[in-house]
């Protein structure tokens, strides 16, 4: 069957308002490597939404990348189904994680972030490093890619804030556990809310362990040009969308990274409710 560029040719629920789509994309699927985004376009006159890609396959050309639903775009994207088309992708965009032979190394993904861990842990365990993975999310219901992480990862922990499933806690909480048991560590790299890797960061800056973090700024051009992504690293101003988006995450001001991320929180939340309330899912007048 000859498929369309950009066409969604697979689709699934992960879990609650997270969904994992395949789009036919050759061009970028024969180059993008781990760590690298794209951005896409749902409709002519849509948002640019940046997304890690978490899979492809090159021989296919198709890409996999994981979405949840929380604004609009993500919202009309998941909308979508097998057949319909993205009017428009670009890519592979940022810098590929750095794949050596480290040693022992610990990749953390928390949420959707698993997805974005997922071709990196892979990678390095292609290098032949021994892969912790630790994986985490708010219930088990919304824990996604075990099955994914368990296959390319030496051992595999999993928290739940509740406790549902794996250990009750945060990913942060079982880094800590094991860095104060001696185990010896040659690299972390965390994926996942700005919060989560501030305080993985944190947990590790003490023993002096490299520690990388793909950050998530506010996104438009992805090419360098708006400065809509600056973020501050080691006291400079550093533009994630092709200066990163890995960076030393003991020199990343998080303080500064979330309060630019909620800056526009209550106008994305406004027009959240304008869309659902004009395609019927919720009453006019519901909280």
């Amino acid at each position: 069957m000859m498929c369309r560029k950009f066409e969604i040719l697979e689709k699934r629920t992960l879990a609650p308002k997270i969904k994992e789509i395949v789009l036919y994309a050759p061009e970028i699927a024969r180059k993008v490597r781990a760590g690298q985004f794209i951005i896409v376009r749902v409709e002519e006159k849509g948002e640019r939404i940046p997304l890690t890609v978490a899979d492809w396959n090159r021989n296919k050309g198709t890409l996999t990348i994981v979405f949840q639903e929380i604004g609009v775009s993500t919202y009309k994207l998941g909308k979508l189904d097998i057949g319909d088309r993205l009017t428009d992708i670009a890519g592979p965009l940022g810098n590929p994680s750095k794949i050596e032979n480290y040693g022992r190394v610990i990749c953390i993904g928390g949420g959707v972030g698993i997805a974005a861990i997922y071709p990196i842990a892979r990678e390095l365990k292609k290098m032949n490093n021994y892969v912790i993975s630790i994986i985490g999310a708010r219930s088990r219901e919304l824990l996604i890619y075990e099955d994914e992480m368990r296959k390319v990862s030496d051992e595999l922990k999993i928290t739940t804030d509740d406790g549902s499933k794996g250990r009750k806690g945060f990913v942060s909480d079982e880094l800590r556990d094991m860095l104060a048991k001696g185990v010896k560590v040659d690299r972390v790299i965390a994926v996942g809310p700005a919060i989560m890797m501030k305080v993985c960061a944190d947990v590790t800056r003490p023993y002096g362990i490299k520690t990388i973090a793909s950050l998530n700024p506010i996104m438009v051009c992805g090419m360098g040009m708006c400065a809509a992504c600056r973020v501050e690293v080691g006291g400079k101003t550093r533009f994630v969308c092709f200066e990163g988006p890995e960076f030393d995450a003991h020199e990343v001001n998080f303080t500064e990274l979330m309060k630019r991320l909620n800056a526009y929180r209550e106008e994305e939340k406004i027009a959240l409710e304008k869309y659902l309330k004009k395609i019927g899912e919720v009453k006019p007048n519901a909280n």
